[in-house]
């Protein structure tokens, strides 16, 4: 029985190895243009190595590696980022039961997270855009801090979720209802509150030490609440603090909050951020916004414009595109296209949807370099042309497709069947 017992695991064994194996192909694509997004810049008949997940060599003097995969001379970039949107939180945004992202009770503690959905059907209509990891960003409730975000991958796994609990969110300037006021000044006592108990702990650390030496027992330190976590976890600069804010009255005010308690402060759609991109720049505090915000939609937006991203780059800011609409996040590349017409390079395009999104949000991806996540897509042509698609796609080093249900119905609605034409199944 003892042997029969061995024997059953010894073949469990084997066959966890050679599932490990196959995992563990490795892969080299050659005869790439590669844009690393990096000091390198743009390689040309390059040769990327990747294996477990990672790039670990790029123009190696000897390739080694299961199997090669000859781009042809195409461009090889880094996948593209998505971020502050709801991907995976909401399928149809007019049914309630299929949204996850708000909850009236929701504060600084929310996690939406766990109700990520990787089988979303926009998840493969987002790989399409060559999008291979996203920041998703929970709505909140009525509190001003809305939760905080989580960043996933687009494979479609049920452990596409990475980076859990990754920054905070709060919802600054004008309100339907109240004064801007109040919120920042909330959010300044909320820090000073935070930051006087940390001190008042560390000095009963001290006594306690002090007390320790001479012969009295040591009291427990009290245990921090959650949100009391959170927001010292904010004051060590563990987690960056991103700010949804417009007018620069409100950003100016960010920054001096930001200055008094050494926050990582981000701007979230700061259209006014152009009238104090000096003290923005000195700060190095990025903005993340949207390309094609043209048009004001309140009066703390007035100076919204085509050629913002530009500028903003030019005057040495960090500069993040986003698309807030999960549903059309497929659009980033055009939206990075439309701010090279305007002003941008190509080179400054492709960062603020690769690297710079990786950067603001401490994300080990947006580049192609050693050591960096083996998320990569090769393209039919230039990515900012809306005629070019993603020919090949790798997420954490696997390949994945860019078929999606909107594949399959035109497919089904294109070609000749005995099937009745509102046929879906």
């Amino acid at each position: 029985m003892k042997n029969i017992k061995l024997f059953k695991a010894s073949l469990v064994a084997l066959a966890l190895s050679a599932v490990s194996n196959v995992n563990a192909e490795s892969l080299a694509i050659t005869n790439a243009t590669v844009h690393t997004v990096t000091e390198q810049g743009v390689l040309t008949n390059a040769t990327v190595v990747i294996d477990n997940g990672k790039i670990i060599a790029i123009n190696p003097e000897k390739v080694v590696a299961d199997v090669t995969y000859d781009a042809m001379g195409k461009i090889l970039t880094p996948g593209l980022i998505g971020s502050m949107n709801s991907l995976g939180l909401v399928e149809v945004g007019a049914v309630s039961r299929t949204r996850d992202a708000r909850d009236k009770k929701a504060d600084i503690t929310f996690d939406a997270s766990i109700a990520f959905n990787p089988r979303s059907t926009v998840v493969p209509y987002t790989r399409k855009g060559g999008i291979t990891s996203n920041v998703t960003v929970p709505s909140g409730g009525d509190s001003m801090f809305k939760g905080q975000t989580f960043v996933a991958d687009l494979s479609g796994e049920f452990n596409s979720v990475y980076i859990k609990e990754n920054a905070v969110i709060i919802d600054l300037g004008a309100k339907s209802s109240g004064s801007r006021a109040l919120s920042l000044q909330k959010l300044t006592y909320k820090l000073e509150d935070a930051q006087k108990a940390l001190k008042k702990a560390a000095e009963e650390e001290q006594k306690a030490k002090k007390d320790e030496k001479g012969g009295d027992k040591k009291k427990p330190a009290k245990e921090p609440k959650r949100d009391e976590k959170i927001i010292n976890a904010l004051l060590s600069g563990e987690k960056p603090l991103i700010a949804y804010a417009d007018r620069a009255t409100d950003l100016l005010e960010l920054l001096k909050i930001k200055a008094e308690f050494n926050l990582d402060l981000v701007i979230a759609g700061g259209a006014d951020a152009i009238l104090i991109s000096d003290q923005l720049a000195k700060a190095e505090v990025p903005v993340i916004f949207g390309a094609l915000d043209n048009l004001p939609s309140s009066f703390d937006s007035l100076h919204s414009s085509l050629n913002n991203t530009a500028k903003l780059t030019q005057a040495g800011i960090t500069v993040a595109l986003a698309i807030n609409d999960a549903h059309n996040l497929y659009q980033l590349r055009f939206e990075a296209g439309n701010a090279v017409a305007n002003g941008l390079t190509k080179a400054q395009a492709l960062a603020s949807v690769t690297a710079n999104v990786a950067d603001v949000f401490n994300i080990d991806a947006g580049r192609v370099a050693v050591g960096k996540r083996a998320d990569l897509v090769l393209w039919s042509a230039d990515p900012f042309e809306l005629s070019s698609k993603v020919d090949k796609m790798w997420i954490n080093g696997t390949e994945r497709t860019t078929q999606s249900r909107h594949d399959e119905l035109r497919k089904r609605y294109t070609t000749n069947s005995d099937l009745p034409r509102a046929y879906t199944k």
